[in-house]
């Protein structure tokens, strides 16, 4: 999924420098990355990694902009961390690289015209949909495993890599000095699944796992007081990530009029 984020990302980066239009703008941002879900059920603000990505914007007017952009991240969660007895008693912990495409609509509340001199400041919304590429991880016994495939929660098969997500946020623009342009924005994305954690629903009995290592990281509660059919996860459909990132863009100008 990363090469096909970027191979989109070059093409459509080629085509905003043929057109040699100022409504295209590149960018690379950085920034830290967090997660809501089974193991952090309620600091919906948390941060737990880093961010950083790429972006292509088309400005169709000083208000309205089209972004397709690709993020690299990280997210994590341990129970040991929690201020809660009954989730250190869980002891469930993990990490997950995320790979996120993403085409997104954003509305400027002020009119934004980089390199006008004038029209160099405004808050922002924005909303579209993505693809999500993750992969839960452990590690347990000083090994790195995968959990997908171990299936922690007894599944008939492993769950998907890649799935929907729902972007939404909000930020600011400026716009200091001709092309050069600064963004700052939260973004929080609904992912279309429950399982960038590896934890859902029940611990299911030892007799569902092939190998003694994924009932191992199935319940590593402790005195193994997760029993088979008890609950694992908090039982919500999806679980969620945000990303808060600072920017810098770059505006194709050239001699024509400012688009209006």
């Amino acid at each position: 999924m990363p090469r096909i984020a970027v191979c989109l990302f070059l093409l459509l980066l080629i085509s905003a420098v043929r057109l040699n239009a100022q409504q295209w703008e590149v960018g690379a941002q950085l920034g830290a990355s967090g997660y809501q879900g089974d193991l952090n059920q309620r600091n919906v603000l948390q941060v737990s990694g880093i961010a950083a990505g790429v972006s292509l914007r088309y400005n169709f007017n000083s208000h309205l902009s089209l972004k397709a952009s690709y993020i690299r991240a990280q997210i994590e969660g341990a129970d040991s961390t929690s201020a809660y007895q009954q989730q250190r008693d869980r002891n469930l912990s993990f990490f997950t690289p995320l790979n996120e495409v993403a085409l997104v609509g954003e509305f400027n509340f002020f009119e934004y015209l980089p390199g006008d001199g004038i029209h160099k400041f405004t808050p922002f919304i924005y909303g579209g949909i993505a693809a999500v590429n993750y992969k839960p991880q452990a590690i347990y016994q000083g090994q790195t495993y995968d959990l997908a495939p171990l299936m922690t929660e007894g599944q008939i098969k492993p769950y998907k890599s890649t799935v929907l997500s729902i972007p939404i946020g909000a930020g600011i623009k400026y716009n200091p000095w001709r092309s050069l342009g600064i963004t700052f924005d939260i973004g929080y994305r609904t992912a279309m699944t429950d399982y960038l954690d590896d934890v859902s629903g029940y611990y299911a009995p030892q007799s569902a796992y092939s190998t003694r290592t994924a009932y191992d990281l199935s319940d590593r509660s402790v005195n193994k007081i997760g029993g088979p059919g008890t609950q694992r996860g908090d039982l919500r459909n999806f679980d969620t990530y945000m990303v808060y990132s600072i920017g810098i863009t770059y505006t194709i100008l050239n001699s024509k009029c400012f688009y209006r």
